[in-house]
């Protein structure tokens, strides 16, 4: 059986709001995911950032112009451990959270699973794949206690 080492998360809040999670709480749900999905991460950035950084994000790598709630970058090659940043924009998660009338911390910890999900190799281009990966979310979710 392949061993998964913790996993590395490395947190960064660029933004103004507080965040409810911390890297513990990172690490553990990266670790849950990892050893569900039989992967293992070495370094996962995790950077929340506000409104107008995730839109320059959007704009200078995706050629996109507008406020996402999460950006993933994957840096590893195929069969390598998975290394990555993804970039949260915690405005937009929170807006998300009282949208849906979902508890703060929870949506997060989506939001993060979510990332995960894209760089174990998940995408979200399709009705399809779009529901996979929030079965996927769910389940993560559900599994960590929220």
């Amino acid at each position: 059986m392949e061993s998964h080492s913790p996993s590395v998360i490395e947190l960064f809040n660029t933004s103004d709001q507080k965040i409810p999670v911390n890297q513990q709480d990172l690490n553990q749900a990266a670790g849950l995911l990892a050893s569900q999905e039989n992967v293992s991460f070495t370094l996962v950035e995790v950077v929340y950032v506000d409104e107008d950084e995730i839109i320059n994000i959007n704009q200078e790598y995706l050629d996109r112009n507008y406020v996402t709630d999460i950006i993933s970058f994957s840096y590893h090659e195929e069969g390598d451990d998975i290394e990555g940043t993804l970039y949260c924009c915690a405005p937009r998660i929170e807006e998300q959270a009282r949208e849906l009338d979902e508890d703060l911390k929870k949506e997060y910890m989506r939001i993060f699973f979510h990332g995960l999900l894209h760089l174990t190799g998940y995408g979200d281009q399709t009705e399809q794949d779009k529901e996979q990966m929030t079965e996927l979310e769910n389940n993560y979710l559900t599994q960590s206690g929220f």
